[in-house]
């Protein structure tokens, strides 16, 4: 078994990468993502590339089937046994608004109020038990739920992280009767401090348990059905992997699976070609994804709201999304505003041009009129030609005749306000944040992305973009690449002058030899295997915290004793680098213990990605009219993965390949590197 192949379930597409160890070559698909059950499309998409399953060692997925289920409001019927007086703790949330500036709005939790119940119970804040918890109340209130027909259940006991031992009573006893394992227990999904974000956490993860378990045990059954015998692993939201029972146990950790795939693929790649410091920009058929990355790290965040109201407290990359995608509808509203989404037109029916039933003018459909999309060639080989003139009608129906313009100019339109939206994303997660866009390097990968590299040069003054050899399927490429990794947390709550070390290693030993378990119990090679530990930390008084790397080595499996002088030493670092300055005599309080657990997977060689020879004449499948700037330009066309390692090709022009299309525009060179990315770069004056 020696083929790899990673699958990346998308709004409009499903990617497929296969890269087979023995030889280092890549195959590749794109097919329409199916719908309502994901499944078709990924099984199809896999034996579209590959007959014999037998000779396939892993599959990893990164998955949709959570973000959608939380977006959609499509999990499960869940039922909530939580102590005495907190069963409102969910709808009550922070007492945030959905408006800032607005006393108007409503928030309705994923579980109803009538299933939410109390049993008598307390544990207090050190840990204390002052009311054992009553397990025939619980038992009761685990029968009333059923009689209601939940599918799953989330026990949520207050300070459950600092003593779990009443939690997990009533959790075994709920597992007695409970017809499934559905049962979700706080204090093992997030055994960290604050109620809300530990309750919604686990009240999601149970919601979401039903659909994700159901879908990943569709596709593992038919996978072992057509003769698969090797390892299937889902991607996580932190970009690591897991396998199909942890997955199972705990859904909420798939929440932004798909696209955090992209972004370990991104890093690698940019890494590899010499750009540690890069911006990625996902466009895919419904959304344009922004993370980014500096000196070949990803930014992780340890909360994220899917939506209003719905906090997952877990650790994620930290990834911006925004509706402008390719199949984002352009409308304008009352005001005589031009704007692009939310609403998409997805992979059914798809942007006008499909020519399956929308009327309403899309992103794709302004590329097509503006002949950025070859329509007799579009990806994905659901259609043989797009409907140029349909999709030109849409646009000045729906844009053009409101705003006064002729069709050529509505596109171009929707095009500038869509660039907007995205440069604005970029510079949300660079400028605001401290970061000098120069410095960074934009790698635009999806289906569309490569069409508006060279805007996004233009819009928000990146260095150069870097166009991945395969950028529609970027995301399931990072698939295979992605390392399995476990991430645990622990409440200390304590001040660091005398903090007990000894409970301290205590913790961090039980978190590296499950995650070490965990490692073992997974078929998969790792070429090593690292930990990592971060202490959250704060002055005394302080809300929010410093993350702070814990200078502690692992042994044979085994934690050494950290040193309290050398954790205020990278508390002062930390704290210094985030703020500039330290608070002469605060009293400094470790709040969390954060641990990871990796196994590094092996790594293939990118440079078997580059093109094998080839020429810049050969690659030339000749011209078209482009439109740019208000006016028609002769645009040389060429066959992207034909062109040699070294091509230079001057603007304008256009790349054309399977799974997208490459826009140089006037005033940018693009050229081939060493492992087939193009660089886009403007030209030189």
């Amino acid at each position: 078994m020696s083929k790899m192949i990673g699958v990346d379930v998308g709004g409009t597409f499903t990617d497929i990468f296969v890269l087979d160890e023995a030889t280092g070559l890549a195959e590749v698909a794109k097919v329409p993502t199916s719908r309502p059950d994901q499944s078709a499309g990924f099984l199809g998409g896999i034996g579209s590339r590959v007959e014999d399953l037998s000779e396939v060692s892993v599959v990893v997925h990164g998955t949709t089937a959570g973000t959608n289920a939380l977006l959609e409001r499509k999990g499960a019927k869940i039922g909530v046994i939580t102590t005495q007086g907190l069963r409102d703790v969910l709808e009550m949330r922070r007492r945030d608004r959905p408006r800032t500036w607005g006393l108007r709005g409503d928030f309705t939790p994923v579980v109803d109020r009538a299933q939410r119940l109390e049993v008598p119970e307390r544990t207090l804040a050190d840990g204390t038990i002052r009311v054992p918890v009553d397990l025939d109340a619980v038992r009761e209130a685990a029968r009333n739920l059923i009689a209601q027909d939940c599918l799953a259940v989330a026990v949520l006991f207050a300070n459950a992280y600092a003593n779990p031992e009443n939690e997990k009573l009533a959790v075994a006893a709920v597992r007695e009767i409970w017809p499934n394992a559905h049962v979700s227990c706080s204090s093992e999904i997030l055994p960290e401090i604050r109620e809300f974000e530990r309750f919604s956490t686990t009240a999601l993860n149970a919601y979401l348990q039903p659909e994700v378990s159901g879908y990943l045990g569709r596709l593992e059954t038919a996978l072992k059905g057509d003769g698969f015998k090797g390892e299937f692993m889902i991607v996580q939201s932190n970009g690591g992997v897991m396998d199909v029972a942890t997955a199972t146990k705990f859904p909420v950790r798939t929440a932004l699976s798909g696209p955090a795939a992209g972004v370990v693929a991104a890093g690698y790649i940019a890494q590899a070609a010499g750009f540690p410091d890069v911006i990625t920009g996902d466009m895919g058929g419904t959304s344009f994804d922004v993370s980014l990355i500096a000196q070949g790290q990803s930014m992780l965040s340890q909360q994220t709201s899917i939506d209003f109201g719905m906090v997952v407290r877990s650790p994620m990359i930290e990834i911006t999304t925004i509706g402008a995608g390719g199949g984002s509808i352009a409308w304008v509203d009352k005001g005589g505003l031009l704007n692009i989404g939310p609403e998409s037109a997805g992979s059914t029916p798809g942007p006008v041009a499909y020519g399956q039933g929308n009327t309403r003018p899309t992103v794709t459909d302004a590329n097509v009129v503006l002949g950025r999309i070859d329509p007799d060639n579009p990806i994905g080989g659901k259609l043989t030609r797009l409907d140029v003139e349909a999709a030109q009608a849409a646009i000045l129906e729906h844009v053009g005749a409101p705003l006064g313009l002729d069709a050529l100019t509505a596109a171009e339109a929707i095009l500038r306000v869509a660039n907007s939206r995205m440069a604005g994303a970029l510079r949300l997660v660079s400028v605001e944040r401290g970061f000098d866009p120069k410095r960074f390097a934009f790698m635009p990968f999806g289906g569309g992305g490569a069409l508006h590299a060279g805007a996004m040069l233009e819009e928000v003054g990146l260095a150069r973009a870097i166009v991945p050899r395969y950028p529609g399927v970027t995301s399931a490429m990072g698939c295979v690449i992605a390392d399995m990794r476990q991430d645990f947390v622990q409440t200390v709550n304590a001040m660091l002058d005398g903090v007990d070390t000894t409970s301290l290693v205590t913790h961090m030993q039980h978190h590296v030899d499950q995650g070490l378990a965990m490692l073992d119990a997974s078929r998969t090679v790792f070429e090593a295997r690292q930990t990592s530990f971060i202490l959250d930390m704060a002055y005394l008084g302080q809300t929010h915290t410093v993350s702070v790397p814990l200078p502690v080595t692992v042994d044979n499996g085994k934690v050494t004793a950290p040193n309290e002088a050398a954790i205020g030493e990278a508390f002062d670092t930390a704290y210094r680098a985030t703020y500039g300055r330290l608070l002469e005599g605060g009293v400094r309080r470790v709040i969390n213990l954060r641990s990871a657990v990796t196994g590094k997977r092996p790594r293939f060689d990118l440079s078997t990605l580059a093109p094998k020879g080839g020429s810049v004449e050969t690659a030339l499948r000749g011209t078209r009219q482009v439109y740019f700037g208000g006016q028609w330009y002769e645009t040389q066309i060429y066959a992207r993965l034909e062109l040699p390692v070294g091509a230079q090709i001057s603007g304008p022009a256009i790349l054309e390949q399977p799974d997208t299309t490459v826009l140089i525009e006037p005033g940018l060179t693009g050229r081939v590197d060493a492992f087939g990315n193009t660089v886009i770069e403007r030209s030189p004056t």
